[in-house]
């Protein structure tokens, strides 16, 4: 979440890490030399970002840059740079050893070419595990033997040697080849598919920039202070800024990687791409000019950051991009397209809503749904005072006037997924459905509690209410969710959520002095920890919700308790706040209703059944390279997937396209026109946990509506109108 703080930060936030991950890199628009080195300007952010992390009165829980955090930059590096110990042998990391207490140094000092050596050697041992993997491709497998193939080897020992890991890529190889032979590729073609892939795969790790690796490695060092402590250079720094405020300057056009072209994949409706009605999924982009006579420069082999570069630009200029049409062969036709940059809202990733009718025999409870993917603020646009700024809690104010039109009965609100996003926004969401009163308290490395409240008399929504939440719903979620359940204000359903209970600052790096351009990048920096206003702290525990789904992620395998370097749980003093609603009463027969309808519910008991086959499918660490055990498994899920869709016409359920079979390609070896209409088709498939959220608020709605003195118990607001709009 973010916050407007007057001494150190710009911005605060309470939201997961959002940086562009090591495996992001791709191709660069300019070819660099194999070896990468740093530069003047990496060593001195470097050095400011030690500055920043090791002195107290910024960072929340500081840690001394000394030999034993060196140790945990050196291993947290390795597994950013081979998570999966599939390209460094033991002997690589018994040459790397001299480095393990010398990182901090290197940082400190501003010299950091330890980094850098490490990873050109990351760099050559690709190209020779991809030569490797090339040369099996030229004699067939057999795949009828009782060999297997560990596929997540993060916790696997370094391979010893160059013959030992010879034999994990031989494996790894077999693998992706008996995936396309059971997808009835033919030899040539698996050979030529898998090929191809390995090649791009070692190209793409050549075109790595300096940049990505200092990013990499000064991110590694600030996550091994705390895990929310991030680095993020310039370029990361604005990609964050867009997925902030939702917007962006451009011709709003989604794209992808695929061979050696940036294609289009998507439009956003509304923008210039989308409004030409000249662009299209699957469209490459060959070459892009500037303004009505710029030179056409070549992007083709380029990586995406960089052909983005060339096509974002201010509002109201011309940019020409020459096409290649995804109904045309490479050596085909090109076009040339001229558009009109202009300010582009990412609105599919904005607050929708949606109504559901819940028919209990009797009558019919419409139930409104606001599904809130983050919690995103215009924060330059608010500052500036901007009449129309971009505001997550003004998106939810105007669906939830449009539900009170509609004259629904409840609403839920979704949080699934949402990973956290502005402070203020949390703050303001939550004023939307209380009067007045405290929301979430915040205390200060030095020990200070501030109270952070909504000041704003009235509410959007009096009437019944129920949130949605997840493992993956983090932060500013957790806040709003917290304070609903401590309030009594409505019913928390789902999953615990992730346990992120602290607050992180944006620190410009290039206020030191200031800048003509981004040259150091951002910091984002906890500083501070959250408390829900009953005292307690989701850190760790998250937000137990008062009617459970299965788990589909649990505390060992995903969310704020899986790192070692965690702040701890804790509790402060609760701040006084008034008490809407005590829902402990209704429980017992909500929870009754709900079983009852998990253990018929079609689509609920196949979303139940898919979490267990899940769970037990993430235990897995290999898999079969026999190609007819194989076969039998992959034939059973096809039984299982038929057997669903007869049932649903048996039903009289909806029946949306059924998932296809594994096809062994990647993503971007795909048709990506029907890869956008599959998403699509699975976007429209029925939602059983919005359902089921919408039957159980249904419910409760029932119980107090029927029965005054179990109303009197949960709600004493009632006959008031708060849970009767």
């Amino acid at each position: 979440m973010f916050k407007r703080i007057r001494n150190v930060a710009v911005i605060a936030l309470l939201a997961l890490a959002m940086a562009v991950p090591a495996t992001a890199w791709a191709k660069t628009a300019a070819s660099e030399s194999v070896t990468r080195a740093p530069t003047r300007d990496q060593a001195l952010a470097a050095q400011r970002v030690y500055g920043l992390l090791s002195d107290s009165r910024y960072h929340y829980k500081p840690r001394p840059l000394d030999d034993a955090l060196s140790s945990q930059i050196f291993d947290d590096y390795l597994k950013a740079l081979d998570s999966q110990k599939l390209f460094f042998t033991q002997a690589d990391i018994d040459a790397f050893a001299a480095y393990r207490t010398t990182l901090d140094d290197a940082i400190r000092n501003g010299e950091l070419q330890p980094a850098f050596d490490m990873f050109n050697v990351y760099i050559l041992r690709v190209g020779q595990r991809v030569a490797f993997a090339r040369g099996l491709l030229k004699q067939p497998f057999d795949f009828t033997g009782e060999e297997s193939y560990r596929f997540d080897r993060e916790d696997a020992v370094w391979a010893s040697d160059d013959a030992e890991l010879q034999a994990i890529w031989r494996q790894y190889v077999k693998n992706d080849a008996l995936r396309l032979q059971l997808a009835n590729k033919k030899p040539a073609a698996i050979a030529g598919t898998l090929d191809k892939r390995y090649a791009n795969l070692a190209e793409r790790v050549q075109q790595i920039k300096s940049e990505d690796v200092f990013q990499t490695f000064l991110d590694t060092y600030a996550s091994a202070i705390e895990p929310h402590t991030n680095y993020m250079t310039p370029r990361t720094t604005e990609n964050f800024n867009i997925s902030m405020r939702l917007s962006l300057e451009g011709i709003g056009a989604v794209l992808q990687r695929q061979d050696d072209y940036v294609v289009i994949r998507s439009v956003v409706p509304g923008g210039p791409a989308g409004l030409s009605g000249k662009l299209g999924p699957g469209d490459r982009i060959a070459a892009v000019g500037q303004g009505q006579s710029g030179p056409m420069v070549d992007v083709v082999g380029w990586r995406i950051d960089d052909v983005v570069d060339l096509i974002r630009g201010p509002k109201d200029s011309e940019v020409r991009l020459d096409i290649v049409p995804a109904t045309a062969s490479e050596d085909g036709a090109h076009q040339q397209i001229t558009l009109i940059r202009q300010k582009v809202k990412l609105e599919e990733q904005t607050a929708k809503r949606s109504i559901i009718d819940i028919d209990n025999g009797q009558e019919t409870r419409r139930i409104g749904v606001i599904t809130l993917p983050t919690f995103y603020l215009d924060f330059e646009a608010r500052r500036r005072n901007e009449a129309d700024y971009t505001s997550a809690t003004r998106d939810v104010a105007r669906l939830l006037g449009e539900l009170k039109q509609d004259k629904v009965d409840g609403v839920v609100i979704d949080l699934r997924n949402n990973g956290g996003g502005s402070l203020t926004e949390a703050i303001e969401l939550t004023g939307l459905f209380i009067d007045t009163g405290p929301v979430v308290q915040v205390r200060e490395a030095a020990g200070r509690v501030s109270v952070e409240t909504d000041e704003d008399a009235g509410v959007a929504w009096s009437g019944p209410l129920a949130v949605l939440v997840n493992r993956a719903s983090a932060s500013a979620s957790e806040i709003f969710a917290a304070a609903i359940q401590d309030y009594g204000r409505g019913l928390i359903i789902g999953e615990p959520t992730f346990g992120k209970g602290t607050v992180q600052n944006l620190v410009d790096l290039d206020r030191w002095p200031p800048s003509e351009k981004p040259r150091f990048g951002q910091v984002k920096l906890t500083v501070a920890q959250f408390f829900r206003i009953d005292g307690g702290t989701t850190q760790l525990k998250g937000v137990v919700p008062d009617i459970a789904f299965p788990v589909s992620l649990d505390a060992s395998e995903y969310g704020e308790s899986t790192f070692d370097n965690a702040l701890p749980w804790t509790r402060i003093a609760p701040a006084p706040h008034s008490l809407l609603g005590n829902f402990s009463p209704l429980l017992s027969q909500l929870n009754a209703r709900h079983q009852n309808r998990a253990d018929t519910d079609l689509e609920f008991v196949w979303w139940t059944n898919d979490v267990a086959e899940y769970r037990k499918q993430r235990e897995r660490k290999e898999i079969s390279l026999n190609i007819a055990q194989r076969r039998t498994e992959r034939d059973a899920l096809e039984a299982k997937r038929k057997q669903r869709e007869a049932e649903r016409q048996a039903a009289g359920l909806d029946t949306p396209a059924l998932a296809k079979a594994d096809d062994g390609l990647q993503a971007d070896e795909r048709d990506i026109a029907a890869q956008v209409a599959e998403e699509k088709a699975r976007e429209e498939r029925p939602d059983a946990l919005v359902k089921e959220s919408a039957a159980i608020l249904a419910d409760a709605i029932d119980l107090l509506s029927t029965d005054s003195t179990l109303a009197a118990a949960v709600h004493p607001t009632v006959a008031a109108g708060h849970w009767a709009d």
